[in-house]
Order: C-alpha cells, then structure tokens, then sequence
C-alpha cells in the first residue's frame, strides 16, 4: 500500500495518540479499583469496607489528577461520604480542576520539572494527613512519574535550594532518572519509603503508573512506599562522577551524605500493610500503538526498553538507520518503540530549548543529513515519518510533547535555511521545529510512561528512489 506524506503523517500522530490514549489515567484505576457491596476490590485483593472507618488518598505525579478522578469515580460518592473520604496530590500547575473530595495541589509550574516551595508544602499537608489516620483507615497512594520533583520534603540540614541545585545539575550532566533518584532519596524526608513510614493506617494500597523503565518500585517517583536500596555511599559515588562539588552544589549536602554514611541513623518502620500494584507502564503504551498500527495496515515492530537508553542523540541516529532500512528491505513498514533517553546539555550560555525527545528527532534528520545529499534526502522524506513525543504531553521545558520529521519539516527547513546540526549542538531543537510545524502540541495527557516513539514508512521498490547502497556512510 502507497501512502502520501500527509497519510503518513497522520498515521503516526493515530499510531501515537493510541498508545498515550491506553494508559489514560483515570481508566486505568477504575480498570483496577472497584466496589462490589461491602466489599472494596483493589487488583487481586479484597477488603472489608465495614472494617474500614475512614479512606483518604495521597500521592504526587503528573498522572495525579487524572488518577485521583477515576479514584473518585470508581469510590462512587455513597460510599466516599460514608468513609469521609478526602484526597491530596501534588501536581503540575496545568493539571489542576476542581474534584469533589480530593485537592489537586499546584507544586510546581507546567514545564519546570523541578522541586519548589510549593511542593514542599504541598508535601507537608500529605505528612498532616497521614498523621490523622489510625489502624482502622485505609490509604491509597497514587504514584506517578514526575512524583520526585512534585513530592519534596528536605531532611533536616538541607535546604530547598540544595535539592534544586542537585536536581538541576545531574539532569544537565545526563544522570539518567535511577541515578538522579538514588540521590534524591538519600536527601528526601519523604522518598525511599519515607511516605509508608508516616503511615498510621494499617492499609496502604500504592497505585503506580510507572515512567521508570522496567518498573523498579524504589525508582519510580523515588519510592515514596518502597524499601529504599539505595546507600549514601552510592549518592556520593554519582556526585562525585558527575563532578557535583566542582560545579557548586552545597557542602551541606556532601557533609549530610558522609555523616549518614559513617554514622546510619535509625529511621522509624513502617507499620501499615504495604501494597503495590502498577496500573500503567510503557510496554501497555507501546502494545496498543502497535494494535492501532495494525488496524491500518501496517506490518509492525515492537519494542519497549526495560534499561536505560543512553544519549537521545544516538537513539535518533538508530532511528534514521532503520528508516533507511525500513524503506529499502524486506520486513516491517511501522516501527514503534519506548524508552527514555537522556539528553547532554551543553552551557546554559549557549543553550536553547528543547527537551529529549525533540532532540532525538532532530538528531535521526542530522544522521540523514550526513548520509544523503539534500536532494535524496528531499526525495526519501516524502517516503518516511519519525515521530517521539513524551506520553506526559510534556517534554523538556516547553510547551511540547515532542517532535516529528516528515517531508513538510525537512522541505521547509531547507527553504529557510536552517541547519539542523546548528541547531543540534545548542539543544535548540523548540526553535528548529516550531516554525517548520515539526512540534506535537497535545497539553497535558494526565498520564506518563515516558516515550513512544513511531516510524511509518512507504516502502515501493518500483519508485525511482535513492538505495540503501547509495546513500552515504
């Protein structure tokens, strides 16, 4: 089957959109929280409700908001009024509406992934509430990604303005989010188990839409509820390889980490029953974008990165690999993978904006760039589209979910006169894009598994096109 650019481009944006569309919030905790008579059914477990005096819901993630209204609709308001239930979660600021028993705290601004005076407060309520309840409540906790920078609470001898520094610097050396984590737990009152701790309810059910690949519990939204792995020792070791002193991060915090470290301190222990159940990850992003593929007739390939990806720019390079070989040999016409790449930011005097998965983009249209000359690259783009957007709605700090190249984007890019590899090195891909009409602008999806990535491709051996054996090496 042919296909023109313009169906192509519409294919991908489907082909995505299925796939953010199927881990959609709200649906995903009603699919998993149900209440039958007297009985409250949460994944495999059953609980009594005449046991249960009081119910209230905490938590932090872009997800929140969307999860704390099917929480609300799958409660039902009978029984939310018998069990005075009441909800907290921090949020991103665009997440925020009005609920009718849970308050979406705005903890930090849309597009500014990083801890504020606002989530510590925020933060501080959910401390209030948990110290409420009693062994004959039950808690839900509704974790999602972006819970770390929403869910601040410093341990004594640290300031906010520490963990921002910390925050801001390992995400600019390219720390992936398990390293970044790792270290945000040790300095965090409420991470690392921290919110299971100040639990005095003897249920405490963590529902988890997971952003974190391979859906580790300790990592994602650094483990509110989850046993803590991680050692000072370790948080020392990834400051020290990401050079944090030489960069100015505050000796409070390499003075905090090697007093815990030479003298551990006796943390309380959790004394609820504990659960987690993930409701919501990559892989059920990726598989209902390939079931979506399929509907349109295309032969696809799946895969869902369970480990870290590395440079997003080389991910973007894979990508114009196979698309090369995507359009020239046997074997699948759409390609639709997950992950998330990290990008290397280069000094904030020269940087633009962006975030990864516009980079990545931008990075597969540099590789092809470097293959082919402008007029096969012309040629090969009305064949070809390469899709990456964050399934947050969200990437980087801009107002984007991501990117896409397709014959529109590199037809005016050249007009203009644009240099992709320019723009590449100053992690300005917001700006390339934007005016070549490359950028996906879906707001807010409430919900966050990190990337999807689709390739869709016309692959027609009868067209006088550019081989794979002449493009470039």
């Amino acid at each position: 089957m042919t296909r023109s650019s313009s169906q192509l481009r519409q294919d991908a944006l489907h082909i995505w959109q299925a796939g953010v569309d199927a881990v959609r919030s709200d649906q995903l905790v009603r699919n998993n929280v149900q209440v039958d008579g007297k009985t409250l059914l949460v994944g495999g477990k059953s609980i009594d409700l005449g046991k249960i005096r009081r119910i209230v819901a905490v938590g932090a993630g872009k997800a929140g908001a969307g999860m704390a209204a099917g929480l609300e609709q799958a409660l039902g308001e009978e029984l939310m009024r018998q069990k005075d239930y009441t909800g907290w979660i921090n949020v991103p600021a665009d997440c925020v509406r009005q609920l009718q028993r849970t308050t979406l705290h705005p903890a930090r601004p849309a597009g500014v992934n990083e801890p504020t005076a606002q989530g510590v407060a925020g933060t501080q309520q959910i401390l209030e509430i948990l110290a409420t309840l009693t062994p004959e409540d039950f808690c839900f906790c509704l974790i999602s990604g972006g819970g770390s920078a929403l869910l601040p609470a410093p341990v004594a001898g640290i300031l906010l303005e520490d963990k921002q520094a910390v925050t801001s610097h390992l995400s600019g050396a390219g720390a992936n989010i398990e390293e970044l984590n790792v270290v945000r737990k040790q300095l965090s009152a409420i991470k690392g188990g921290g919110l299971a701790r100040h639990c005095r309810a003897d249920w405490l059910f963590s529902l988890i839409i997971s952003d974190v690949l391979g859906d580790p519990l300790d990592a994602i939204a650094s483990g509110p509820t989850a046993p803590d792995q991680s050692t000072p020792q370790a948080a020392l070791e990834i400051l020290n390889r990401f050079q944090a002193q030489a960069a100015g991060i505050s000796s409070r915090v390499f003075d905090h980490l090697q007093q815990q470290d030479s003298h551990p301190g006796c943390s309380s222990s959790i004394t609820c029953q504990v659960h987690h159940l993930v409701i919501g990850n990559n892989a059920l992003a990726v598989e209902a974008a390939g079931v979506a593929a399929a509907k349109l007739g295309y032969s696809h390939a799946l895969k869902a990165a369970t480990k870290p990806e590395g440079q997003a720019d080389e991910v973007g390079r894979h990508l114009a690999t196979k698309v090369l070989q995507m359009c020239h040999e046997p074997g699948p016409d759409c390609l639709i993978t997950g992950g998330e790449p990290v990008v290397q930011l280069v000094d904030a005097r020269y940087r633009g904006r962006g975030g990864r998965n516009q980079q990545l983009a931008l990075s597969s249209l540099v590789a092809l760039s470097e293959k082919l000359t402008p007029e096969e690259l012309a040629t090969l783009a009305e064949r070809f589209v390469i899709l990456s957007g964050g399934t947050d709605g969200e990437d980087g700090p801009t107002d984007a979910a991501g990117a896409l190249l397709d014959k529109n984007v590199v037809i005016r890019a050249d007009r203009l006169g644009l240099s992709p590899k320019d723009f590449l090195e100053r992690n300005d891909a917001y700006h390339f894009f934007k005016p070549l009409g490359g950028l996906i602008l879906s707001g807010p999806t409430h919900t966050n598994v990190c990337d999807l990535r689709v390739v869709v491709v016309n692959r027609d051996h009868d067209r006088d096109t550019v081989s794979l054996h002449n493009a470039r090496r």
